[in-house]
């Protein structure tokens, strides 16, 4: 939206500031001579010590176009709801042909000095940064560390670290099922050997048993033998 006087057009109206915490921020609004003389221009603003403005005071040429800046300060706190109250004054007045920059003297645009001075205000307004599209999150492929998922663009931080630590669990988990196992089989392996050599010394010992009742019947019929043959020479 562009308006202004017979002398100048302003474009645009609102002075619009994308507003971030702690950073500076400049816009632009442009100046264009509807006429054929030379027009002085004069920026004011209700809080000078916020803005600074370039060029604050000029000349536009007839039929010519002037851009001006406005940088806003870094600013320590937000307004509240986004609302700003600041505003600014373009004064312009007709000049002579040939003024220069210097010849522009605060008394151009005193109305108590006769002069015809034309004036539009302008608002400032605050607007939200514009925020960065989210990320299209995807499966990702299963082994896949949490940096390298993050560096794809695949998963944020949080997710990826989550998923990778259940991988880690589950993976302890299988390691310490296959420990327990395997320790399970050495268990069962000692204890069938020691079964094993309990009963051969069983077989050892029956065989020992069978092998003494023998002898002891060999040595009984021995002396029965030697005391049938004693009582025989006696008789």
């Amino acid at each position: 939206m562009s308006a202004g006087g017979e002398l100048l057009s302003i474009e645009p109206l609102e002075l619009k500031f994308p507003f971030e915490l702690k950073k500076q921020i400049s816009c632009s609004f442009q100046l264009s001579n509807k006429t054929e003389n030379h027009v002085a221009f004069k920026v004011k603003t209700t809080n000078p010590k916020k803005y600074c403005v370039r060029p604050n005071t000029g000349f536009v040429l007839p039929r010519s176009t002037c851009d001006v800046i406005v940088t806003m300060q870094a600013q320590k706190d937000a307004p509240p709801d986004m609302q700003c109250r600041d505003k600014f004054l373009l004064q312009s007045v007709i000049a002579n042909t040939g003024t220069t920059t210097k010849d522009i003297t605060p008394e151009m645009f005193s109305k108590e000095a006769g002069h015809v001075v034309e004036e539009c205000k302008l608002k400032v307004i605050y607007v939200s940064p514009p925020q960065p599209p989210s990320p299209v999150l995807e499966e990702p492929e299963e082994g896949l560390s949490p940096t390298l998922l993050m560096e794809n663009g695949n998963l944020n931080a949080s997710e990826a670290s989550k998923r990778f630590v259940d991988s880690y669990d589950r993976s302890l988990e299988a390691r310490s099922l296959i420990s327990k196992l395997t320790e399970e089989k050495g268990s069962a392996i000692q204890e069938s050997k020691k079964l094993r050599r309990e009963l051969e010394l069983l077989r050892n010992d029956s065989k020992k048993s069978r092998g003494g009742v023998s002898a002891v019947m060999v040595i009984i019929f021995g002396l029965l033998g030697v005391f049938l043959g004693y009582v025989l020479k006696r008789t």
